[in-house]
């Protein structure tokens, strides 16, 4: 499925949850945010928030420091 990820175009194998799509990536769930379609996804609705061709997903990673 064809989606955009972080302003690049992507193709992924469908279908997914933001969770299988953050584990896919090999990402920490717990170190990032999501948004698809310029909606913001609750952690806690990671798992059945699904993603659909086309979508517009960004994914923030946290950096900490000082």
């Amino acid at each position: 499925m064809h989606v955009t990820l972080n302003g690049e175009p992507r193709e992924l194998p469908g279908p997914l949850t933001v969770a299988a799509l953050l584990a896919h990536l090999d990402i920490d769930a717990r170190r990032v945010a999501v948004e698809v379609n310029e909606t913001v996804v609750k952690r806690a609705r990671y798992e059945d928030t699904p993603v659909q061709p086309d979508d517009v997903i960004e994914i923030v990673n946290f950096v900490g420091g000082g």
